[in-house]
């Protein structure tokens, strides 16, 4: 019997709390009214649920509740005597079963057809060959009864009692290949197609081939079952396929989503062929844009990625990347992520163009449109993107900048320094791009309203400015960007003339203000009583060096230091050369009198000012060697990071195509379908069986296959051997489930009643049910099983203990103490990818951490990080490169996500003490951040029972 074949009783939930009723009361209540029948009859179906056996009420029930014609008495019914043990205990049926035999063979002729119906569900739970016997003519009658409820569940019953008593009705597959023949309604066709799928195929099929031309008039519950059987059918013998491709071509066309969804699955199994990949990629695409549901778009999303995995049907999938972007119409984040990554990959020379048009669009659509909150994640999306796009294919570098560059104003800082790395990176690579790209960043520098973005678009000034024009440019546009000078003097000129009435305001007393030291006398009583005014009519880097962001400054200081000194080679005229320096100089100075002064809301740090008087003192000497480190070394360190980020990128591409390439070995042996018996032939699993594997959770894990991986590794010993019940536990995660199977054994020559499994969790768990009781005789053993929710990540504790009564003894109940259960966090936890900028974005924003000091015996750094990412199941960050050598001390960044979708956070810091010895152990430190302070303190708990080094 496979699995699921297994039988499934109905199953009622069961107060615990009230006192049961006795076999007397409930028997007087059996005789009663209507009203106390039902009340008696549901507390007798409990009892017996609970274990109850209760003969003496048999008789009752048959005499008294049988005859009675109301609905809710007989739907009660058919639970009790689905229930209710039928036989005697020496296996023989009960005699009083004849007299409810009868009962079930005139309700199946009642002219009621709801009660018709419900009866013939019942009888499908039947297991008693004796019982059925009786009632076959009835059950055929029921076929042709007028209404399709009956005639619907008459199917079923016929099927269930021919495949578990075949001898009952030999004749059912003809019975019912007559029946569908005749049959009208959907719903009957349905069950009457599906029970010949499993009893006769080849009637199925005969009904098939008669009516393959009208499968897409049918019902889409009837064409549901129709694509099942082809792809069963196919999958055990392939040379049926070309007789059943057409007719899975029509289903396509099939106005229900599931049939469709089903059919193009189906079509893909059957055929590799570039027509049939494409009719089913297109199907997958009108789903997805058709159907509402986003976890609909998701699935089928991820169809068509496994599809793009095939290496045969990607190039077929290529030529439909205008089509998937459709699907960039959805407002959910998630989609549109997946659909861009979809496109990303399937992108070629021979589209790329339609595909840079269309991103462009879509970034345009997202200007100014803040409806959607994720509009602004969806924009930088499209920027790294395009990005990724013109990397790929240099030719689309110079349609996209144009688009991008307006972005850099943008008030999203994230986008906009998406941009700002994607515009450096081209400007390095693409020579040809240079002047477009200067002249497009002095048009938006003036409306940059971010400090961040302000200074990457400075340094990009700075280092790629090589005509005299535009060097006189980007000087103009600093000017512009800083407002009038001396500011410190213009800034008290304008508090000045904004506290007093008249306009004019003498200089003199102003300068008044400034002491030798350069501090601010009066600068107090300005400052308490300076008005709210807008900040608007500030130049930006003005408005950025008050507020108190001198690193800008520092920046800036840079960025005029080497356009200086490129003008000064370009130009050869000693006056222009000097009052360019001069003014570049000027600009350095009022920043750094301005720093000192108390008028910013912050004061220039030290690093600041030594930053901006190295660049003065580099301006006033200009020698030849900081000429070349100023406007050489910088470049070529931005040249070796972008070749090494290329060069990563490029290796793990090639790992991806060679995971992906279907290498052939030469002596692998060649398949002739003709040679080839039936069941060698299908190689792959049956999708229907292992889906339906999957939903009761019995799916078999690869790991399984490895001798290790045994569940006696899993086994966790829950009481000692000399206590009375002995006790042990196999813990079984599946997501977001944990089953624990218990093995209880009775060490005693009592029999123990009521021994009772009680359990109690700590942490995010949940207990489901609660075990039943049980009795166990001397020296016996049963298995209880319990299940456990899990509903986030953190380390969970299952303790409890054992309740049982020795039968006749007089004393309390027993009672034995279970050692505790720690649910491991890295069944949770899985190794996940995110940029740089995502991980520092997360580290900023994550309010949990937890530094762990190392405590190892491992001596060496590379070893305890790769200790460190296998016992903590998180991958690293840090590329290879960065990490290689020996320098003594290393640092690294980790990244992992729950399968809740939390993330985790680690920073490795750690160093070789060299003045100990050779064989000192690794110190440092490991600081994880996450979201939540539980998966933050079970990360460390985790590290910190792992690091140390278990010797074999």
């Amino acid at each position: 019997m496979t699995a699921a074949e297994n039988v499934c009783y109905t199953l009622i939930n069961v107060p615990m709390d009230s006192e049961p009723p006795s076999e007397i009361s409930l028997k007087n209540d059996l005789k009663g009214d209507v009203k106390l029948k039902t009340d008696a009859l549901k507390k007798v179906i409990i009892m017996i649920l609970n274990g109850e056996k209760l003969p003496g009420l048999l008789m009752t029930i048959i005499r008294f509740v049988l005859p009675l014609q109301d609905h809710t008495i007989k739907k009660l019914l058919l639970v009790f005597w689905e229930i209710v043990p039928k036989t005697t205990p020496d296996g023989r049926l009960l005699q009083e079963m004849i007299l409810v035999c009868d009962a079930y063979r005139k309700d199946l002729q009642h002219p009621n057809e709801f009660i018709r119906g419900s009866t013939l569900r019942f009888l499908c739970k039947l297991k008693e060959a004796e019982l059925l016997e009786p009632l076959m003519p009835a059950i055929r009658a029921c076929l042709e009864h007028r209404h399709s409820y009956v005639r619907r569940n008459a199917v079923l019953a016929i099927y269930t009692i021919y495949r578990n008593f075949e001898h009952l009705i030999p004749d059912a597959p003809e019975l019912i290949h007559d029946f569908l023949v005749n049959e009208k309604d959907a719903s009957c066709k349905r069950n009457a197609f599906m029970m010949l799928i499993h009893a006769d195929q080849d009637r199925a099929l005969d009904y098939l081939s008669t009516c393959i031309d009208q499968v897409q008039t049918f019902g889409d519950i009837l064409q549901l079952v129709i694509v099942e059987l082809i792809y069963k059918v196919c999958h055990a013998n392939p040379s049926e396929r070309a007789r059943f491709i057409r007719c899975i071509y029509n289903l396509l066309q099939s106005s229900s989503p599931a049939v469709k969804y089903e059919a193009a699955g189906t079509l893909v199994t059957l055929s590799s062929a570039p027509t049939a990949i494409k009719a089913a990629a297109q199907c997958y695409i009108d789903l997805i844009i058709k159907e509402s549901d986003n976890n609909v778009k998701l699935i089928v999303l991820d169809r068509l990625i496994e599809l793009k995995e095939h290496p045969s049907h990607e190039r077929v999938l290529q030529d439909l990347v205008m089509d998937i972007l459709r699907v960039l119409s959805t407002p959910d984040l998630e989609v549109r992520k997946k659909t861009l990554q979809l496109a990303l990959d399937l992108v070629s020379s021979r589209n790329v163009e339609e595909l840079v048009i269309v991103l462009k669009k879509e970034v345009i659509k997202t200007n100014n449109v803040t409806e959607h909150e994720d509009t602004d994640k969806y924009r930088q999306l499209l920027v790294r993107t395009l990005h990724s796009c013109s990397v790929r294919f240099p030719d689309m570098a110079a349609n996209v900048i144009p688009v991008l560059m307006e972005f850099l104003s943008d008030n999203n800082e994230a986008a906009a320094a998406d941009v700002l790395e994607f515009v450096r990176e081209a400007i390095q690579r693409f020579d040809n791009l240079r002047p477009l790209i200067v002249e497009k960043m002095l048009e938006v520098f003036h409306a940059i309203k971010s400090v961040k973005i302000y200074r990457g678009a400075l340094w990009i000034l700075g280092e790629y400015c090589s005509t005299k024009e535009d060097i006189q440019s980007v000087m103009t546009e600093v000017r512009r960007s800083l407002g009038a000078i001396p500011i410190v003097e213009s800034e008290i000129k304008k508090e000045a003339g904004e506290l007093k009435p008249e306009e004019e305001v003498s200089v003199g007393p102003a300068q008044k203000l400034v002491t030798e030291m350069g501090t601010y006398a009066t600068q107090s009583a300005l400052s308490s009583s300076r008005p709210t005014k807008k900040e608007e009519d500030r130049p930006p880097l003005r408005g950025f060096l008050l507020d108190g962001d001198f690193f800008v400054a520092a920046s800036l200081a840079t960025t005029l230091t080497k356009i200086a000194l490129r003008y000064v080679s370009l130009v050869q005229e000693r006056k222009k050369q000097n009052s360019f320096i001069a003014e570049a100089m000027l600009l350095m100075a009022t920043i750094l009198h301005l720093g000192k002064s108390s008028l910013p809301k912050k004061p220039i740090t030290d690093d600041d000012v030594d930053r901006i008087s190295l660049c003065l003192k580099v301006l006033s000497e200009c020698s030849p060697l900081m000429n070349d480190i100023f406007n050489k070394e910088c470049r070529q360190s931005l040249s070796h990071m972008l070749s090494a980020k290329l060069e990563e990128e490029k290796l793990s591409q090639k790992k991806e195509s060679e995971k992906r390439n279907v290498t052939v070995q030469p002596d692998d042996p060649i398949s002739f379908m003709q040679l080839t018996a039936k069941n060698e032939m299908s190689s792959k699993e049956d999708q229907f069986q292992l889906s339906l594997l999957a939903a009761m959770g019995n799916t078999q894990r690869k790991e399984a296959a490895d001798p290790l991986a045994s569940k006696l590794n899993k086994v966790t010993q829950l009481t000692g051997f000399s206590d009375p019940v002995y006790a042990e536990a196999y813990v079984h995660v599946n997501q977001y489930d944990i089953v624990l199977d218990v093995l209880v054994v009775n060490q005693t020559s009592d029999t123990l009643q009521n021994c009772t499994l009680e359990l109690a969790t700590l942490g995010d768990l949940k207990l489901v049910e609660k075990p039943s009781p049980l009795t166990l005789a001397p020296h016996d053993f049963a298995n209880i099983k319990a299940n456990v929710k899990v509903a986030s990540t953190e380390n969970g504790i299952i303790f409890g203990n054992i309740v049982y009564d020795v039968s006749g003894a007089a004393s309390d109940r027993n009672c034995v103490v279970l050692s505790d259960i720690h649910i491991d966090i890295m069944d949770y936890i899985q190794p996940a990818s995110c940029t740089d900028a995502e991980f520092r974005q997360m580290w900023a924003e994550f309010e949990w951490e937890n530094k762990v000091t190392v405590n190892t015996n491992i001596v060496d750094l590379n070893e305890y990080l790769q200790h460190i990412l296998k016992s903590t199941n998180m991958k690293c960050l840090t590329p290879e490169k960065a990490l290689s050598g020996y320098c003594g001390f290393m640092a690294a960044n980790l990244y992992a996500r729950s399968i809740f979708g939390e993330d985790a956070l680690a920073n490795v810091s750690i160093e070789k003490p060299i003045h100990l010895g050779p064989e000192a152990p690794v110190t440092g430190h490991i600081r994880i951040r996450a979201k939540s302070q539980g998966m933050a303190l079970s990360l460390g708990d985790k590290i910190n029972l792992s690091q140390k080094k278990t010797s074999l």
